[in-house]
């Protein structure tokens, strides 16, 4: 195991039986988000970095019963955050990395990601192998329920220009690794890029 994963898998493991009651008003932010990753019925997701499933309910509702939904999380007391919570119901957990994801190639219609993005040891590598997973046209969001400002100010730091999620980062980042960035949104009450899957 690498020291980045093992220092995630620490981090989010002290923090697990707690995460929610933290941010107890964030479900209508990720179901609007969930919204704009424009699944049908059917459809086959996978919320990457899943941690406790807050997003595992919008997405089944929106793929439906005969769609599949997949959570991966690469700390396992995440994932029984999630059971604990009765979101295991939702979708298919998963112990996994998003550096090497147990799936078939172009397995997947879409991938969701909450707050994963700044945790990623390899971004382009990690985003590589999402879309590895995800067929052409399909899609990608990479969400979190408070803008990039907000965050850095909840966490007292200050914005900087390397900051890998704005604008003039991630897309080229995004290109890099076989993704088109289709609409990009940096608010204080959210942040969602969209892209699709190359072809």
């Amino acid at each position: 195991m690498s020291e980045d994963r093992t220092h995630v898998q620490e981090f989010f493991t002290a923090r697990a039986a707690g995460w929610d009651s933290r941010f107890p008003d964030d479900g209508p932010a990720y179901a609007a988000a969930v919204a704009e990753l424009g699944l049908r019925a059917g459809d086959r997701v996978l919320d990457a970095g899943c941690g406790t499933g807050r997003a595992l309910p919008p997405l089944r509702a929106a793929v439906g019963p005969s769609g599949v939904v997949l959570g991966a999380d690469v700390t396992p007391a995440m994932l029984q955050a999630a059971v604990r919570a009765g979101r295991g119901r939702d979708g298919l957990l998963l112990v996994a990395d998003v550096a090497t994801l147990p799936l078939r190639s172009e397995a997947l219609d879409a991938v969701f990601a909450a707050g994963l993005i700044a945790h990623l040891p390899d971004p382009a590598a990690n985003l590589r192998e999402l879309a590895r997973v995800v067929r052409p046209g399909g899609r990608l969001a990479l969400f979190h329920p408070i803008g990039r400002a907000a965050l850095a100010a909840r966490h007292g730091r200050q914005l900087t220009p390397d900051d890998l999620r704005a604008e003039p980062n991630l897309r080229p980042l995004l290109a890099g690794s076989g993704w088109r960035m289709t609409s990009y949104v940096d608010e204080d009450a959210r942040f969602l890029v969209l892209a699709d899957r190359e072809g």
